[in-house]
């Protein structure tokens, strides 16, 4: 009773400035409240004495005497309170420590502050909520163990509800800061992800709040590379495209590095952007990004996607026509622009090429010229490394021989036509082309004999091909693991032999023979080698492409801040991720 009044007196006179400060300068009656609030058993008590330390926390020098005397250990028992008051005194005063008092936040993470704090969030007061989610985000910023012991209390989950349940915009800030923090770890994301997190982020991207949308944003943008498979963002994919008529540099970063990343691999998102008219958004936010590759690499790769393997892709090439996109897109592959930026334009120029009617423009905007000359760079950078016997090292993230293989293959889709074979042939390629065949990588190898197959329908690059000693390597390759490869050097032989004399044509056959046809001899005796077409009609090869070039890539996981973590580790052209926003600057 005697402890009960006395504290009672205490918490009034904490109430007052004048005894307030007293009070703070008295380490003995601070570490008295500290010691009789873990002691007692009566609720009364309990409240009153976490009202002194909340009433203290209010000044420096209070926090200061609060963390001498062990307070913060005996706060994060008082977590497990059950009445209200109790509950909302400790949190706020721990609130308090961790924004202003050294040493604060380790203090909490010794005393399992975090476990206590975590379920927490399942109270229903948004106030409270507020606080607790803000003690959540000073505790994990920059912290990876104290993201994992939110993880293992169910944190993500409860985060999500409360982005699902909440309209209170303060609580939603909160929360979605501590989202953004556990975004950027790789245990976490998932979690977020399969807790409906995309989906509940996305609810609030058209709050008149731009301090969430922005949050909201960016954690989109960093849990994108492992939402790839989920179902039901059409409204977050919509809004997304819609995002990109905005001038500020953070939502466009955001919104182009989302949209690549769920439109990778992705059939049905590629063709629900295709039909909002995300392809006209994105060129347009290309024109106007001006040299911000942070935007630009993330709005190509995205166009790269819809303009590749799904049912409206043909559309989405038509598109990128239609609104006079060819000409900036074949400008980015001017340097200095980075590696990263230069690939996937390669990539989408190849794709933009399988359509016809875009042939004309392309051939306007001197790309054949442009891809050639990258070409012979790339190989000459590869072949010095080579000779040298030293690793090849990636520039920004990217191998040279990716651009090898890349220019390449967007130059084997364009000789398709008729004007562009005459082109590529003209601009002395085929030494270089026949060089390839020799590659000891088998994509490079495939796309090589590929952009020979289309130049050899012309007798005069028939010829060259021949000169320069193409039938040796080619020979060789009939016999490749990989069919394409095969099949297109099978159709340069063939076609490289219509004028050789018989002896010659008779060994081509029995070559072909004994490699294409040895599981069925009998198929090839009902060719007529003389025939001017390939006697299996041109290998239709390639639609979706899927060595290195192959259609998408999504983009690293961000970090948090402007600058990216470290490169894109992208899997060549084939499927990678995108990095997201480093913690060090996120507040």
């Amino acid at each position: 009773v005697v402890v009960s009044k006395a504290a009672m007196i205490v918490n009034q006179l904490s109430k007052k400035e004048a005894s307030r400060r007293a009070l703070m300068q008295s380490p003995q009656i601070v570490a008295a409240v500290v010691r009789t609030m873990q002691s007692t058993s009566d609720l009364d008590t309990a409240r009153c004495t976490t009202s002194i330390l909340h009433n203290l926390s209010h000044h420096r020098e209070g926090l200061l005497s609060i963390f001498k005397s062990g307070g913060i250990p005996a706060l994060v028992r008082m977590l497990s309170s059950p009445v209200e008051s109790v509950l909302f005194y400790a949190i706020t005063t721990l609130h308090n420590l961790l924004l202003y008092q050294e040493g604060a936040k380790m203090a909490v993470r010794l005393a399992d502050g975090l476990q206590k704090m975590v379920p927490l969030l399942n109270k229903n007061n948004p106030k409270f909520l507020a606080i607790t989610t803000d003690c959540l985000q000073l505790l994990a910023y920059g912290n990876q163990e104290s993201k994992l012991i939110i993880l293992a209390n169910g944190g993500p989950q409860a985060l999500v509800q409360i982005m699902r349940s909440y309209n209170y915009e303060k609580l939603l800030w909160t929360t979605s800061r501590v989202l953004k923090v556990l975004s950027v770890c790789p245990s976490n994301k998932p979690a977020i992800v399969e807790a409906g997190g995309m989906q509940a982020l996305g609810k609030h991207l058209t709050s008149s709040s731009p301090r969430l949308v922005q949050n909201c944003l960016w954690t989109l943008r960093n849990l994108s590379d492992v939402a790839t498979k989920q179902e039901g963002l059409d409204g977050v994919l919509k809004i997304l495209v819609n995002q990109l008529s905005s001038d500020d540099v953070n939502v466009l970063t955001c919104a182009t590095g989302t949209l690549s990343n769920l439109t990778c691999n992705n059939s049905k998102n590629k063709t629900l952007v295709t039909q909002s008219n995300g392809v006209e958004a994105l060129i347009h936010t290309i024109l106007r990004a001006g040299d911000k590759e942070d935007i630009t690499e993330p709005a190509v790769c995205a166009l790269r996607h819809l303009t590749s393997r799904h049912p409206e892709a043909e559309m989405a090439q038509n598109s990128v026509r239609l609104n006079y996109g060819i000409p900036a897109i074949v400008k980015l592959l001017n340097q200095p622009n980075q590696w990263p930026l230069v690939k996937a334009t390669i990539g989408l120029i190849r794709n933009l090429a399988l359509c016809p009617a875009n042939h004309a423009p392309l051939q306007e905007a001197a790309v054949i010229p442009r891809l050639v000359q990258l070409l012979v760079k790339a190989h000459q950078d590869a072949q010095r490394h080579a000779a040298a016997g030293t690793q090849q090292p990636y520039t920004d993230g990217v191998k040279m021989e990716e651009i090898v293989e890349g220019c390449t293959g967007a130059l084997h889709i364009l000789a398709r036509d008729p004007m562009n074979r005459m082109e590529i042939f003209r601009l002395n390629t085929i030494p270089l082309f026949v060089q390839l065949l020799y590659s000891p990588v088998e994509n490079i190898q495939r796309v090589a004999a590929g952009v020979l197959c289309e130049l050899a329908q012309d007798k005069e690059a028939a010829d060259a091909i021949d000169a320069e000693g193409a039938s040796a390597p080619l020979m060789e390759l009939l016999h490749s693991r990989n069919e394409g490869t095969a099949t297109y050097a099978a159709a340069v032989l063939f076609r490289i032999s219509e004028d050789k004399n018989p002896d010659y044509r008779k060994r081509v056959s029995v070559e072909l023979t004994n490699s294409l046809f040895k599981h069925d001899p009998a198929a090839w005796e009902a060719v007529s080698i003389p025939t001017r077409p390939f006697p299996w009609g041109w290998p239709q090869l390639d639609p979706g492409y899927r060595p290195m070039y192959s259609g998408d890539i999504p983009l690293d996981p961000m970090d948090m801040h402007m600058d990216m973590d470290g490169d894109y580790p992208m899997d060549a052209y084939s499927d990678g991720v995108r990095a997201p926003f480093a913690d060090h600057m996120l507040a």
